[in-house]
């Protein structure tokens, strides 16, 4: 990790360095991750929904997936599964999932790579670590982020976007001491390659050794941090986080985190998610891989479910019972 990077990081645009006029985002709460397992059973680093933070408007769920190093024939993925009423966006570190799903697509999610699939009115899919991983074991390091949506979206047709790594729009911090990959939304006035249903704004930045990351922010969005190694501190009054801990900035037009001297992260750098959007205010009643509105709108995707109203298993993918079942 990370998987894409630059060789001179002077040569990609640079952000804009907040104005003076400009409020800093204060630091409203630290939410350190559960630990849990998913799907076959692999492991996943969740910092919400949880006892300490359970909602993040307009999210739903942050899972860290590894890093793991995997023994061979040890890695799993998540078998057949339904979902309706949100967008889970898969951002791969190391490592390669593969997906396939009711309506006969699928693909190969590489290293840097970003599928976006808009579950809308509902299908079903399988996430499972590439076959090679699986034979031989190896690296895997990859972050699932499911985006709600809104009630006008719920029932949207299903649909997906495959971004390259080599697509993400790659910037820096105004001094060069960050790296951030834009995928989606507008950061700085510049905008990744995702397209959002719901408004949001989506980013992974490296940070060297005690370098600063101050970055506008859009107002109306809300704002978060998430670690995925390295430590460092953030805010103005820099209070200190490490790997596994989530910011949840207050309101404001700009975020700052500095890196400490000394990093024992992989790449050496401190390593964050830049995450936030513009808050649905509307009710959410989830039940597993249903995010909907009302009690009545879940019962109603458990009988179609049920009922094969979200497709079927292609039958060359046959190999086990769904969920449910």
């Amino acid at each position: 990790m990370p998987a894409i990077t630059v060789d001179d990081i002077m040569v990609v645009p640079r952000l804009p360095r907040p104005d003076v006029t400009e409020t800093q985002r204060p630091v409203r709460q630290i939410v350190t991750a559960n630990r849990q397992r998913e799907g076959a059973g692999f492991e996943v680093t969740r910092p919400f929904p949880s006892v300490d933070l359970r909602a993040a408007d307009p999210f739903i769920l942050l899972d860290q997936m590894g890093p793991v190093a995997y023994e061979p024939y040890e890695a799993k993925g998540a078998p057949w599964h339904p979902h309706r009423g949100f967008e889970t966006v898969t951002y791969m570190l190391d490592g390669t999932m593969v997906h396939h799903d009711s309506q006969g697509g699928g693909g190969v999610i590489a290293e840097g790579d970003t599928q976006w699939m808009t579950a809308g009115s509902g299908m079903l899919h399988d996430e499972l670590p590439e076959e090679k991983l699986v034979i031989t074991g190896g690296t895997f390091h990859g972050i699932q982020l499911w985006v709600n949506l809104p009630r006008a979206k719920k029932f949207a047709t299903p649909q997906y976007q495959d971004l390259r790594g080599s697509e993400l729009t790659l910037v820096s911090s105004h001094d060069g001491g960050a790296l951030v990959r834009l995928i989606a939304g507008e950061v700085g006035g510049f905008t990744g390659p995702g397209s959002t249903q719901t408004p949001i704004a989506y980013a992974h930045a490296s940070i060297v050794p005690s370098a600063q990351l101050e970055t506008p922010w859009p107002r109306d969005f809300t704002a978060m941090a998430y670690v995925l190694s390295g430590n460092g501190t953030v805010g103005t009054d820099r209070r200190p986080i490490g790997a596994g801990q989530l910011v949840v900035f207050g309101k404001g037009d700009a975020i700052t985190l500095t890196a400490d001297t000394e990093q024992h992260s992989s790449t050496g750098d401190l390593e964050v998610l830049l995450l936030g959007g513009t808050p649905l205010r509307e009710p959410v009643v989830q039940y597993g891989p249903f995010v909907m509105n009302t009690r009545e709108e879940i019962i109603q995707a458990m009988e179609d479910f049920q009922a094969g109203r979200m497709g079927t298993i292609p039958a060359e993918h046959r190999t086990g019972r769904r969920l449910g079942e």
